[in-house]
């Protein structure tokens, strides 16, 4: 059994390898703070963060104010956004005694994406994905089914509408490069399937709301779509929709 004292530790974004090998010890407890975590309420980050950040980023705060982690690591590179940058001095000044890290995480080692291009419940393979932000094993072979939908983005923070895709989509742009532990790498987040309808989600507010979108309008058969902290009914219509209109 881990010990009852562990340290609590926060990452945002993802940390670089060498740090995540050192976090994985039975003394520590690692929080992702870009996502919910339990009952902690996103209006606990209405002081430290204006409305137009992204959802993720103002979740980040409301559980690190909730959580108080000892340490947190707080990807500030390209990997991330600039506005985790702002974010890690709020974070600073807000709670002197949490030590802020800030990393910047040029990892190039592919470590796969077996995830994104296996048959299965997006909604489970994304939280999968996420999940393996804190895992540094090798990933187990999976075999890749043939595309009929393609996902390109951020893991949402609310991953109810990804319920709405057929087993057979694949994961592409940053959700890719999280799964493969290459978060700063351009090549591989623009890189998508022109020949299956795909949805460029992007949370509202983040930069990638601009790539995505220019992306959608290259893209054959592309929908550009953003939401903020909770995907309503317009947007799971809208999905439906394109679903429908596209013979899935």
């Amino acid at each position: 059994m881990p010990p009852a004292n562990r340290q609590r530790v926060g990452i945002v974004g993802i940390p670089p390898l060498s740090i995540m090998k050192e976090l994985a010890s039975p003394g520590i407890e690692i929080f992702d703070l870009d996502e919910p975590q339990g009952k902690v309420d996103i209006e606990t980050a209405s002081p430290f963060l204006p409305r137009v950040y992204c959802g993720i980023l103002r979740t980040v705060i409301a559980n690190s104010i909730t959580i108080r982690p000892e340490r947190i690591y707080i990807d500030t590179g390209a990997g991330k956004c600039d506005c985790a940058v702002h974010t890690a001095t709020v974070l600073a000044d807000s709670l002197p005694e949490t030590e802020i890290i800030r990393t910047k995480n040029g990892d190039k080692e592919n470590f796969g994406t077996p995830l994104c291009r296996t048959e299965g419940n997006l909604l489970q393979r994304m939280t999968k994905i996420t999940a393996s932000v804190q895992s540094v094993k090798a990933y187990q072979d999976q075999a890749a089914c043939k595309a009929t939908v393609g996902f390109w983005g951020v893991p949402p923070r609310d991953f109810s509408f990804l319920n709405l895709f057929p087993d057979t989509t694949h994961i592409y742009g940053w959700a890719r490069c999280m799964e493969n532990k290459t978060p700063d790498y351009l090549d591989l987040e623009m890189h998508y399937n022109p020949d299956i309808p795909t949805v460029f989600f992007a949370q509202s507010f983040c930069a990638k709301t601009a790539l995505a979108r220019h992306l959608a309008a290259k893209h054959p058969h592309g929908l550009y779509l953003d939401c903020d902290v909770t995907a309503g009914n317009s947007v799971k219509a809208k999905i439906q929709a394109f679903l429908e209109l596209s013979g899935v």
